[in-house]
């Protein structure tokens, strides 16, 4: 077998839930120290409705939901695996993203846990991403029902140039009885679903993320911290995040690759107020606009909280 075939075998096995989360890693990646700058609101002049209006553009620009749904996030337990890294990187890194998933009030697996989030590092991201696809295109390409982003995602996935490129598939599920609410290929006959209270406001359906696979290029970091990196993952890993969003005028940790020296030292202010407000808001609210105006204004509160804490 080919050492790429090798790395295919793995990489889905991991995936799929066959090898625990500590696979023995095999590549190292470069780290090297990053200036770091400071993240506060106050260094911004925004107010009132221009800050309003700002985070609504940021929820709107970031989030990238499956396609015809609402904002997905982890209802259920996140385990975190890592191929191809040292063994002291690789740990470093799913503890990271355990933390970061603990903080949200969201279980994270133990030692030897079947991986659903899967980082893999690798000299060439888009032809490891093409090499996946290939070997196993309905593990990614599921076009069905709202469950991925997308044919433009999925084509940035396989053919982007990014530092980092991730690809996630969720799922509608029966908020009722934790059933999945979709038919997928091979099912006999769609779900069964029984409308507990008729709402045009409200759905009984809700979006689950189930799996992420993120590949890091290792050769175009560009001088990124392991600290910077770690955060970076674990922002795009517990929220469905959009790869093409221009990031630019926000203080986000997405903004990594633009300028490493100069990007925040991690996770910002602001997107610590989004995973929250992700993690709060109402899911089962009837459209993605909704949804998005939700977690926007809870975000703006906590910013204006922020703001008015350091004042005082």
């Amino acid at each position: 077998m080919s050492s790429l075939s090798a790395g295919l075998v793995l990489t889905l096995a991991l995936w799929a839930g066959a090898v625990p989360a500590q696979a023995v890693p095999q590549t190292p990646a470069a780290q090297t120290p990053a200036a770091q700058r400071s993240d506060q609101l106050g260094e911004v002049v925004v107010e009132g409705r221009q800050l309003e209006a700002m985070i609504r553009n940021f929820v709107t620009d970031v989030s990238q939901p499956a396609n015809n749904r609402g904002l997905a996030r982890w209802n259920g337990p996140v385990c975190v695996g890592a191929v191809n890294l040292r063994s002291e990187v690789g740990q470093y890194v799913i503890d990271r993203i355990s933390d970061v998933a603990r903080e949200l009030e969201v279980e994270a697996g133990e030692p030897g846990c079947r991986p659903n989030v899967l980082i893999v590092a690798a000299v060439d991201g888009a032809g490891l991403a093409s090499a996946l696809v290939e070997d196993r295109p309905r593990n990614f390409d599921l076009r069905h029902n709202g469950t991925d982003a997308g044919t433009r995602a999925f084509r940035n996935f396989r053919t982007g140039d990014q530092p980092v490129r991730w690809w996630q598939i969720s799922m509608p599920i029966n908020s009722d009885n934790g059933a999945r609410a979709v038919r997928l290929p091979g099912d006999e006959q769609p779900p069964s679903i029984r409308v507990v209270s008729a709402s045009r406001l409200r759905t009984q359906i809700r979006d689950d993320m189930v799996r992420s696979i993120i590949i890091v290029d290792v050769d175009r970091l560009g001088g990124a911290s392991l600290v910077q990196l770690a955060d970076y993952l674990a922002l795009v890993a517990l929220a469905q995040v959009d790869a093409e969003a221009d990031t630019a005028p926000y203080p986000t940790i997405l903004n990594l690759f633009a300028d490493p020296a100069s990007a925040p030292a991690g996770l910002t202010d602001w997107d610590r107020s989004y995973l929250t407000a992700l993690y709060e808001h109402d899911q089962l609210r009837i459209n993605r606009n909704t949804q998005v105006r939700a977690v926007a204004e809870a975000v703006t509160r906590d910013r204006r909280e922020a703001a008015g804490a350091e004042t005082e």
